[in-house]
């Protein structure tokens, strides 16, 4: 009783207004990170105490309504849920017109979960490994394609990242979606495609595809059988996708550390961890601090495939 008491003055002190916050999604509703973020809305908004008004602002792949939470006043009435796009390539895409630096206008609070994608090529291409696969490109160098959903999404920097490793020639072949990839895929105008698993294991439990590998280093429980890149002679290769919520730069500590703490509790529930893994993400809770260093290193990961590509969306 006590505790529960102190937990809820502990919140009226934090946000002493009688007004909701808003968690702003820069996704369009339904989307993946949408669906995560409502999961998650209403478990906080109860320990909290507040109302939680998810809020979706989408465009611009993600960066319209990242611009607008790094903007907003930093009490704590406003939170960002967001993908990892907007944190750590969108700087160096977008230079001329971002409108906001992902490490001085945005305060971590906690990364929410991981996802590896997945490599998938037409059901009757010859290869049913990851060697096979790349033993087979380099017999037809500049004969194969692959799909993506545009230039500078992660399905286009993943393969680009492999192309290297592998030493492969794939010429790109950018769709608008990948409900589009997929149909492309499936009438073999391209050969392969790095996808999320929950549009790629769709099509490969339907028999249209073959998945070889995911992203992530460790294998994934939700999507057993598939082993990692890293694990088929790729050592230290990860592309993954990931969520995380912050705040605006200069949220008061003490609301941060509040919000980490009781998001932690939350995503390392079992409810949460299954309602995850049954959209093939992997819950995580990580402190302001170990979100910071994976912005730090995946920034310098993909800074490094962007500037051998020479690629600017300015």
């Amino acid at each position: 009783m006590t505790s529960a008491f102190s937990s809820v003055t502990s919140a009226q002190q934090a946000w002493p207004l009688e007004r909701p916050i808003h968690l702003i999604v820069p996704f369009p509703a339904g989307s993946s990170p949408d669906l995560l973020a409502r999961l998650l809305a209403t478990p906080l908004s109860k320990a909290l105490n507040q109302n939680i008004i998810v809020e979706n602002k989408p465009g611009a792949g993600g960066n319209i309504g990242t611009r607008l939470a790094a903007r907003a006043a930093p009490d704590g009435y406003t939170l960002l849920y967001t993908i990892n796009g907007p944190l750590v390539t969108a700087a160096t895409l977008y230079k001329k017109t971002l409108g906001y630096d992902p490490f001085k206008d945005l305060a971590p609070v906690t990364l929410v979960a991981t996802s590896p994608n997945v490599l998938i090529v037409n059901a009757a291409f010859p290869a049913s490994t990851l060697s096979e696969f790349v033993s087979y490109v380099k017999t037809i160098p500049g004969k194969a394609n692959y799909g993506s959903v545009g230039p500078g999404s992660a399905s286009h920097l993943a393969m680009e990242l492999f192309k290297h490793r592998a030493e492969l020639e794939l010429t790109h072949i950018p769709y608008p979606g990948f409900p589009q990839v997929t149909t492309a895929i499936i009438g073999q105008d391209i050969q392969a495609a790095f996808m999320v698993p929950a549009i790629a294991m769709a099509q490969v439990k339907s028999g249209k595809v073959k998945a070889l590998a995911i992203t992530s280093l460790t294998e994934v429980a939700a999507l057993p059988g598939l082993k990692p890149v890293a694990n088929q002679g790729f050592a230290g290769f990860e592309a993954i996708s990931w969520n995380a919520i912050l705040a605006p730069s200069g949220t008061p500590n003490a609301i941060t550390a509040r919000l980490q703490k009781e998001l932690s509790s939350i995503i390392q529930s079992d409810e949460i961890k299954e309602k995850f893994a049954a959209q093939y993400f992997t819950a995580v809770g990580s402190s302001p601090q170990e979100l910071t260093r994976l912005m730090q290193q995946e920034t310098a990961r993909w800074d490094e495939v962007i500037a051998r590509l020479k690629l600017s969306l300015d």
